[in-house]
């Protein structure tokens, strides 16, 4: 049913719950998962957020966080699956998982979402719910906090 899945991760609490349920739906159809972290490169870019740090070598530390992170997460939630990829990118996250969502193909988007309400939903959006808006397949939104997903 979802030959390809694909899972965007901030590497917080609420994507080791979509990683959980991403690894579960490919167990159960026999998909691949692509496990996709986006570099927020626009704050990166902002010399208010890297302050004196020279950009080339902000976008290095970034890319060793991120695949350091990447590594960990991966061990944490997908040991013994063999049938994942890894993708790192930058840009605005959004945008990229759903490019991202096109260029593979996805059957399915398994993302968290942290849940924000009011004030803080306003200031900081939701790259959920953009997703869920724009992408090109079905979104499974995972939230924190939320029913425990059983599967038969």
């Amino acid at each position: 049913m979802f030959s390809k899945i694909l899972l965007p991760t901030d590497f917080s609490d609420c994507s080791a719950e979509a990683a959980k349920v991403a690894r579960l739906l490919a167990e159960r159809f026999g998909s691949r998962i692509t496990v996709l972290h986006v570099l927020d490169e626009p704050a990166a870019l902002d010399p208010m957020f890297r302050g004196d740090v020279p950009l080339e070598m902000l976008r290095g530390r970034m890319e060793r966080f991120a695949r350091e992170n990447m590594d960990a997460f991966l061990a944490a939630h997908f040991s013994g699956f063999s049938d994942i990829e890894t993708i790192l990118a930058s840009g605005v996250p959004y945008r990229e998982i759903i490019r991202k969502a096109r260029e593979c193909r996805a059957g399915l988007v398994v993302i968290g979402t942290h849940g924000r309400t009011g004030v803080e939903h306003v200031i900081f959006g939701s790259t959920a719910e953009k997703v869920v808006r724009n992408a090109p397949c079905p979104v499974f939104s995972v939230r924190m906090g939320g029913k425990e997903f059983i599967h038969p």
